[in-house]
């Protein structure tokens, strides 16, 4: 049952849908807890899916975010993850907008031919959380480029990526200064890097994470990214595209979710009929796919503000807050719908469930997502 489907994009989603047919539950399950699904990344790399956000000249697709949303959301849809790619994505946008000429002729040509992969974003750290401005990891200048000393955490996909994004701090921090003054935003091949060290962190799904250790890393001059200082303005614009595109993950989770429990609430049948005709099965996923569809909107407006050029803080942080609520409801009641069988493995709801569930509270949590919008949008004192 195809439950959120939306007009304009029906070729791209039947696309996604034929290539994920060939990744179905049994294989996404043979990775469990902690392998890297290198063939289906893979598969979408060669067929460029991947690098549709790379503009046409640089060898990519040159699409609009809206539609790199609805590649993640089909993913979701039929059963994958998409954790295992999406940064592919986003971490782009910095590179994009606020890169060099000579950069983006440097690595993008090489990402859209899938002979580099650009998915490590340093960015949390343990001391910072999402108190992003309190960052320590600092970038001295040195004899033929920047000497990076510290510790990020959280930084997914490390151990798959050959470029990373990392911000860092080139100026010590000042209380008379803005908060966000003195970060700069830099991009680098991590690749075989004396003193750069990477950690695994075994999480409750798989999601290839880790921490990530420098130790006097040498990186070349050329990596600062725009102006020196500036880096926190320039990781705005992934974040605000994280955040859409997330948003896109979890509707495709919800529906994935509602798909599979409306099926199995029709086909059921106990006490002389399907259980799906009993409001206690019924009424549950009326109401998720109410709050999907909601979220689904708003996902459509940050994302086509985004592409217009427009600010879309609120929309995308408002995107992402529904998405993940309306997508951990539609888990939950799949789970009542299929009993004993939602904690199956065979099943899949199980497995969705745990990967659904980590953006309630990533890449930002839902309450700063609630403090956002009452300073930012309504205008109330800042709470933290």
């Amino acid at each position: 049952m195809d439950l959120m489907t939306s007009t304009g994009h029906d070729d791209l989603r039947s696309a996604i849908a034929a290539l994920c047919a060939d990744f179905p539950g049994e294989y996404w399950r043979s990775l469990e807890p902690d392998k890297y699904p290198d063939e289906f990344v893979e598969t979408l790399t060669k067929n460029g899916w991947l690098s549709v956000l790379i503009p046409e000249e640089y060898g990519g697709g040159g699409a609009s975010l809206t539609e790199a949303s609805i590649i993640l959301e089909e993913i979701s849809v039929s059963g994958g993850n998409p954790s295992a790619c999406h940064a592919q994505m986003y971490v782009m946008g910095t590179l994009l907008r606020h890169g060099s000429e000579a950069q983006k002729q440097q690595y993008l040509p090489k990402i859209a031919a899938g002979e580099l992969r650009l998915q490590a974003f340093g960015v949390t750290e343990p001391s910072a959380g999402s108190e992003t401005t309190k960052i320590r990891t600092k970038a001295e200048r040195v004899d033929g480029g920047w000497k990076i000393n510290g510790q990020k955490i959280w930084t997914s996909r490390a151990l798959q990526s050959d470029l990373m994004l990392l911000l860092a701090r080139t100026s010590p921090f000042d209380e008379n200064d803005k908060p966000s003054a003195g970060m700069s935003v830099f991009i680098f091949d991590m690749r075989n890097l004396e003193g750069l060290t990477i950690r695994p962190i075994k999480t409750m799904m798989n999601h290839n994470t880790t921490e990530v250790f420098f130790d006097n890393v040498i990186i070349p001059e050329d990596s600062l990214i725009g102006e020196e200082g500036r880096g926190f303005k320039y990781i705005l614009d992934g974040m605000n595209a994280e955040r859409i595109l997330i948003a896109a993950e979890c509707i495709g989770d919800g529906r994935f979710f509602l798909d599979r429990a409306v099926a199995y609430a029709n086909s059921r049948e106990i006490f002389g009929g399907p259980i799906g005709k009993n409001q206690g099965v019924q009424f549950p996923l009326a109401r998720s796919y109410m709050q999907l569809r909601a979220a689904d909107l708003v996902r459509f407006d940050a994302a086509a503000r985004f592409d217009a050029g427009e600010d879309c803080g609120a929309q995308a942080n408002t995107a992402k807050f529904l998405a993940a609520e309306a997508s951990w409801v539609a888990g939950n009641a799949a789970i009542d719908t299929h009993g004993g069988m939602g904690f199956a493995e065979e099943y899949d709801i199980e497995r969705k469930f745990r990967e659904t569930r980590l953006y309630q509270v990533a890449p930002i949590n839902n309450n700063l997502v609630m403090a956002y919008i009452g300073q930012h949008v309504l205008g109330l004192p800042k709470s933290y």
